[in-house]
């Protein structure tokens, strides 16, 4: 059995996380940062979800959305090899990218409910999802790429191991078995933390007073799955001009639809029936 085959049996099977030491240099990890600081300091407040019930404390966490046109180290980061080794193992080689963002949790920040991620992520509307959706397969694989040492004291991400397999959303009496037996991913700026989106998770408060804990958050989905941030329209047209062959695949160029098939000439839309 290969090292990337026991990477999915982790994801699917195991706890539903891994954490990978040393992905990004220093020096990545510098010029990623300094970018996501000078997007802060720039833009207005941008939507942040599961920001937890206290609304006075909501700008201590900060977003920055839509990395591939903030930077080049974005678009680096985003096809790193061995991410894309990882991811489309588990996705299949033909995934995309749903978002690229950055979170930054600031000292006193409150951190985050226990949920799960995009397509799963409002599966507290049971009606709205098939019946017998499980997880035999998945439809997400988030990737953190920690740009600061990730502590207990500076709000880790907490995981609940094995959730995965529960396939639904935590209600409220889960919180508590949430935060009981949770684990958080802890690392070294540069590492990177790979996880099913089904598997309960959040931003654990930053009780420090005086350090910053931020990350970068990519999303990749099945190349069936319509991505959370619209990436054709959001990014900017030189840098699809000058995309590599990844990019586009990530950026949902090589599927073609939705299409408008009544349009479409039969000499131009022959394939396999």
């Amino acid at each position: 059995m290969s090292i990337i085959r026991t990477y999915s049996d982790e994801l699917l099977y195991g706890k539903g996380y891994i954490v990978l030491p040393g992905i990004f240099s220093k020096t990545e990890i510098k010029e990623a940062n300094n970018r996501i600081q000078d997007c802060i300091a720039q833009e207005k407040q941008k939507v942040t979800h599961f920001q937890g019930a206290n609304k006075d404390t909501m700008h201590l966490q900060k977003r920055v959305w839509n990395l591939l046109n903030k930077g080049d180290i974005f678009i680096k980061m985003v096809q790193h090899p061995k991410i894309m080794e990882i991811v489309g193992d588990f996705l299949g080689s033909e995934f995309c990218l749903g978002s690229i963002a950055a979170n930054c949790i600031l000292p006193g920040g409150p951190g985050q409910e226990p949920h799960v991620d995009y397509p799963y992520w409002d599966m507290y509307k049971e009606k709205t999802f098939p019946q017998n959706i499980n997880a035999s397969f998945p439809l997400n694989c988030q990737v953190t790429i920690l740009l600061d040492d990730f502590t207990k004291e500076n709000g880790a991400t907490g995981v609940l191991p094995y959730s995965q397999k529960l396939c639904r959303y935590p209600n409220e009496k889960d919180v508590k078995l949430y935060y009981e037996e949770s684990e958080r991913m802890t690392g070294e700026a540069g590492d990177i933390a790979i996880f099913y989106g089904l598997t309960w998770h959040s931003s654990m408060p930053n009780k420090t007073k005086d350090q910053m804990r931020s990350a970068i958050l990519i999303q990749y989905l099945p190349k069936f799955v319509k991505p959370l941030e619209d990436q054709k329209q959001g990014v900017k047209k030189n840098i699809i001009e000058n995309a590599s062959p990844m990019l586009k695949q990530l950026l949902g160029f090589d599927y073609p639809y939705p299409k408008i098939l009544d349009s479409v000439e039969a000499s131009n839309a022959e394939g396999r029936n």
